[in-house]
């Protein structure tokens, strides 16, 4: 039971009290609503905006504004559940202090330890897009950095394995994605070590050092700093929509979905991550003149106008170019440009630099706070508790931290960054979220000023998972039934040709030359193929007559089933949640926030899900082998 120890609020904050008697100065208080809600825009609107929302927008067209939608209502619900925390243990530690209340020393160690994960991924993933947008706008004014210290190891590393492929397929190196144009470059022309590419992301290095330093300097510089950037890029935003507006070509916007619900959902990881950021306010707490009242509000408002921002610009951009045309790294810049309006495009460049940076900000503030927050239990080494006496802030854990993020972005790749953090960021939402339906009933609590408000779920959550249910054998049955029975999928011909042997690519090639019906025959193994891709029934007897494996052709059997266990999980997990919420009378909503999360969640790919769980496997090796002994609630016993 020792593994399920925990602290009482009552606890909590006579250890604040008590700071300075165990050498842990306090930390400054600066902050006011105001200052947090402008945190919160400051890390809720940076890549999301000027990065994931065009992919998102080509996967879901106009209607992935539902999507924005549904993710703000489900980080509303989870930003409930971190404001009563909030202000029943107004201390830094975020979603790892409330479960060190609600569930006890091991989950509280491995909240914190995928709260790591969280802003150190996060940041890894901004410094990145930082990076693409500031070596873009050296090259608009002509300065051309070489490719190979412009992009991180494994894009080039994979991007240029993709690149033979596709060229070993006929296609030439100029009808290759820009994308794996640079790669290829980057690779290629990269200093080597014997079989080592010196390929790195200098520039995110550059960003992560001066956002560290300044960090480690002080909150009040922090906030001073925040705060100027969120008004230049509010600035922008609105600039853009009130120029943008006027471009809006309604006939864009039909069909508003055409790719159904499955298109919209499949931009969830992109789009959830433009909301991940609101929960490192929380780890100013201690910072807050007044963190009982100012805490929720700085939450509420920060995802009110982030979203209604996100609503409004997606709507523009659909509007403004045809939704196909939306998957870019820089879609703001790129409608523009389109529409030669090319000053506007310096102008977006030039924000998106300081949105980006305004992100970096916050949560490599708030990571060091989560690092203070464990040392001081006696989780972690003491000398990440100690706070500088002059500037005070955590200084030797902002310092760890930027190690921690500056390495890692040199080699990382963007995509798998992306999706990480946001496994981590939702895991802690689910758990804070689960803690306050711990809690609810709970006499001996102390309350703060803020409670979310109750509404019984017992009848209503039934409910709705009956609706879902209905929804889903009648609106959506195929693809219900598909999942169901573990139908095999048909593989892209993008898939198919890059999994081929040179072999197999020549023997491909002669057999679909043979069956084309085009006047000119391509020597690009994927167009050829693609031909055929107009006509789903065309395509699909084309591959099944294919001179190559079945597992080549199909993902069927395990190889397919693996992908849907995220899912099978959220279902398992939904009908114990149906029985709780009867039992108990849960208020609904956490419990809402809870499932949206954990929805998210399964949304993601198994690789998340094992990526996740081995760093999780890691943070436990270290909590048995060091912080189990050495908490402060076990040397009290």
């Amino acid at each position: 039971m020792s593994l399920f120890r925990k602290k009482s609020v009552h606890d909590i904050l006579k250890q604040v009290e008590k700071n300075e008697l165990d050498g842990h100065a306090a930390l400054g208080k600066h902050l006011t609503a105001r200052d947090l809600t402008a945190f919160g825009i400051a890390a809720i609107i940076g890549a999301g905006i000027f990065s994931t929302i065009g992919k998102a927008s080509a996967d879901g067209g106009p209607a992935v504004i539902f999507l924005f939608l549904f993710t703000a209502l489900a980080c509303g619900f989870a930003a409930f559940a971190y404001a009563e925390f909030a202000s029943m243990v107004p201390v830094s530690g975020s979603a790892y202090t409330y479960s060190y209340v609600a569930f006890g020393e091991i989950i509280a160690w491995i909240i914190g330890w995928a709260l790591i994960m969280e802003y150190a991924i996060g940041n890894i993933t901004v410094a990145i897009s930082w990076s693409d947008y500031f070596t873009g706008l050296l090259e608009s004014g002509g300065l051309h950095l070489p490719q190979w210290v412009q992009m991180d190891y494994l894009t080039a590393s994979n991007g240029f394995r993709d690149a033979t492929a596709l060229m070993q397929g006929g296609k030439t190196f100029e009808n290759l994605d820009a994308g794996l144009q640079t790669a290829y470059t980057a690779w290629t022309t990269a200093p080597t070590l014997g079989s080592f590419h010196f390929v790195a992301d200098l520039p995110a290095l550059f960003i992560i050092i001066l956002i560290t330093t300044l960090v480690y300097r002080g909150m009040k510089e922090s906030r001073n700093a925040s705060n100027l950037m969120v008004v230049v890029k509010l600035c922008i935003i609105l600039l853009v929509i009130a120029v943008g507006i006027f471009y809006v070509d309604t006939t864009n916007w039909n069909p508003f979905a055409p790719n159904g619900v499955a298109g919209v959902l499949k931009g969830v990881s992109a789009v959830f991550f433009a909301y991940i950021g609101f929960d490192a306010i929380s780890t100013t707490a201690e910072e807050c003149k007044n963190p009982q009242r100012d805490l929720p509000k700085g939450m509420m408002w920060a995802i009110i106008i982030c979203t209604i921002l996100y609503v409004i610009i997606a709507l523009v951009l659909t509007g403004m170019v045809r939704y196909e045309e939306l998957n870019v790294g820089d879609p703001l810049a790129f409608v523009f440009e389109k529409l030669d309006l090319k000053w506007m495009s310096g102008i977006i460049a030039v924000s998106a630099v300081v949105a980006m940076a305004s992100v970096l900000l916050v949560f490599q503030m708030g990571q060091p706070r989560i690092w203070m927050s464990m040392s001081r239990d006696g989780l972690l080494p003491k000398r990440y508790s100690r706070v500088h006496p002059k500037f005070k802030t955590p200084s030797y854990a902002t310092i760890v931290t930027g190690f921690v993020v500056a390495v890692p972005a040199l080699f990382l790749n963007l995509t798998m960054v992306t999706d990480l953090c946001s496994i981590g960021t939702l895991f802690a939402f689910v758990l804070v979220c689960a803690g306050v339906l711990v809690l609810q009933n709970k006499k001996d609590i102390p309350r703060g000023k803020f409670k979310t408000p109750y509404i019984n779920s017992k009848f209503i959550f039934p409910l709705l998972i009956v609706a879902g249910l209905v929804f889903a054998f009648t609106y959506n049955k195929q693809a219900t039934m598909d999942f169901l029975t573990n139908e095999k999928q048909i593989n892209s011909p993008e898939t198919i040709v890059t999994s081929l042997s040179e072999v197999e690519t020549k023997t491909v090639y002669d057999f679909l030359v043979t069956k084309s019906t085009a006047e000119h025959k391509t020597v690009d193994l994927e167009a050829l193929l693609s031909e055929f891709n107009q006509d789903e029934a065309l395509y699909k007897s084309t591959v099944d007559s294919l001179p190559i494996a079945e597992n080549l052709k199909y993902e069927s059997g395990f190889n397919l089933f693996k992908h849907k266990i995220p899912m099978w999980i959220f279902f398992v997990v939904l009908v114990g949640l149906a029985f709780w919420s009867i039992k108990e009378n849960l208020s609904l909503i956490p419990l809402l926030g809870l499932v949206c999360c954990l929805y998210m969640m399964a949304e993601l790919s198994v690789w998340n899900w094992i990526y996740f769980t081995v760093w999780l496997l890691v943070g436990l090796s270290i909590y048995f082998g060091f912080s189990r002994k050495n908490s402060k609630l076990n040397t009290q016993q």
